[in-house]
């Protein structure tokens, strides 16, 4: 590997210092080169390079799975384990996951709904179950606040407001814009926890004139919407948790790119046959989103 390394940068580099920092001898990195390349490590050059330009296409986000499913959608052919391999090898990895902080507060004098939805993260079609909760991200104008809400059919986020307060207005135009686009009949299940935004009487009088069955998360319980929470922390890791944004109209720009340019059209979705929900939907003839 030192002489690959030593080869890939002798543009940028002297040979003689890069031999010297890796303890290798000139002499010795000329001799490897006049060897013959065996078949199978060409192909593993090439390979590489493939895996590096789909890894930066999508800016660090995919792992080997989602690289794998890329290379072949391209019609290269290879294997999920030398992509995985071939990625430890050039030190490439995907950005990881952080826990996300609680944003919402219980309000103990509204009611509150029980847990209809119970873990139960797998729909059989289109607005028959949505998931709904709030997040935060970090601007040096303060925290702006986003609130979206998920269909767990295919895992497409149908509605999503931000604002600078965390009130109950964000949570009611997120979603008057998923029942603008989506127009679900009665009997959809909306869940979320028992933030007082969610069980504002403002905010259950438009569920119930929707026609919409509510179900709340138990007390302190996130897993009870994991579904949201896993998205929450996949937004935070591929789009925020490396940028502070300068002002709320940057961090504005920067989400509604990544929610319906990126994770609802392109991002592959391990529990959907990595297809992304656009393609999931398109390709079980169901209905997508209407632009309104």
């Amino acid at each position: 590997m030192k002489y690959q390394f030593i080869e890939r940068y002798k543009q940028e580099f002297p040979v003689v210092v890069m031999c010297q920092v890796l303890g290798v001898s000139e002499s010795g990195f000329y001799a490897w080169r006049k060897r013959p390349v065996c078949q199978h490590k060409r192909e593993d050059a090439q390979l590489i390079e493939n895996i590096r330009e789909e890894f930066h296409t999508h800016q660090g986000r995919y792992g080997s799975p989602r690289i794998y499913r890329e290379l072949r959608d391209g019609q290269i052919k290879c294997s999920r384990k030398r992509v995985a391999r071939l990625m430890r090898e050039v030190g490439l990895c995907a950005k990881c996951k952080r826990r996300r902080v609680m944003t919402t507060k219980r309000d103990p004098i509204h009611p509150v709904a029980p847990n209809v939805l119970n873990r139960e993260f797998r729909a059989e079609a289109p607005n028959r179950k949505w998931v709904s909760d709030i997040t935060y991200i970090p601007t040096a104008q303060g925290w702006l606040y986003l609130a979206v809400i998920l269909d767990l059919y295919s895992r497409m986020v149908v509605g999503w407001s931000m604002s600078s307060h965390c009130d109950e207005e964000l949570v009611e135009k997120a979603l008057h814009l998923a029942l603008g686009r989506r127009r679900p009949v009665s009997g959809l299940l909306h869940h979320s926890d028992r933030g007082s935004q969610y069980t504002s009487q403002a905010y259950q009088l438009q569920l119930e004139q929707s026609g919409m069955i509510v179900s709340m998360s138990r007390k302190g319980n996130c897993w009870d919407n994991a579904v949201i929470e896993s998205f929450f922390s996949t937004l935070k890791e591929e789009c925020a948790s490396h940028t502070l944004y300068a002002s709320h109209d940057e961090a504005r720009l920067a989400l509604f790119t990544y929610v319906e340019m990126y994770y609802n059209r392109i991002r592959r979705h391990s529990t959907l046959g990595y297809l992304s929900p656009f393609n999931y939907e398109r390709m079980g003839n169901q209905p997508t989103l209407r632009y309104v």
